[in-house]
């Protein structure tokens, strides 16, 4: 479990990291088994870990008062599962986040994270890439979200994250890409039809 971390890590560094650097991320970092529908965060509470997923799938949503699911973020393997804003400020966050699937992930305390990156040089860079695909993908989001139609949408996430449509069902889909279940399905049966 911990090698496809530490593997991860090493992919953003220049240097691979020493066995000291690895114990170290191996003493803060906590396996964790979610099962399907499991809360990682539910809304008003404080998100005190960053969860590593190494098999599983998790999403990020905010319910309406209608009771209806909005869904922020999806997260497979290789991805982390926060709230970045609570888990930075260390504030109650307005979102849910649990395993779509059952998932097994390497959890994270923020303390704990924040002397890694001071005490491991090679961390600085990868919370710097990482920091940066996080807001080229919510910029992409947001673009898509104001300029594209809802088949441009689906075609993009085809594009961008074909995985997501096989792990995770038409509903959430469709509420990841803002639009409603007889709107994907329509553009899917176009795309059958093609």
């Amino acid at each position: 479990m911990y090698d496809i971390l530490i593997k991860y890590f090493n992919s953003y560094a220049i240097t691979p990291l020493t066995g000291d650097q690895i114990d170290m991320i191996q003493s803060s970092f906590v396996a964790k088994r979610y099962r399907k529908r499991q809360y990682l965060l539910q809304e008003g509470e404080i998100c005190k870990y960053s969860s590593f997923i190494i098999r599983g799938a998790m999403r990020q949503y905010r319910v309406d008062e209608r009771g209806e699911e909005h869904i922020i973020n999806l997260f497979i393997e290789r991805w982390w599962a926060s709230d970045r804003e609570s888990f930075l400020n260390q504030t109650p966050s307005g979102y849910f986040i649990d395993a779509w699937e059952d998932t097994e992930a390497l959890v994270v305390a923020q303390t704990d994270l924040s002397n890694l990156i001071i005490h491991i040089p090679a961390l600085t860079q990868w919370i710097m890439k990482l920091s940066a695909n996080f807001t080229v993908a919510a910029q992409r989001r947001i673009s898509a979200a104001i300029s594209l139609s809802a088949e441009e949408r689906f075609y993009d996430l085809e594009k961008t994250y074909p995985e997501f449509l096989q792990r995770f069902p038409q509903h959430i889909i469709a509420s990841y890409l803002g639009i409603n279940r007889e709107t994907l399905s329509r553009i899917r049966s176009r795309i059958v039809k093609r």
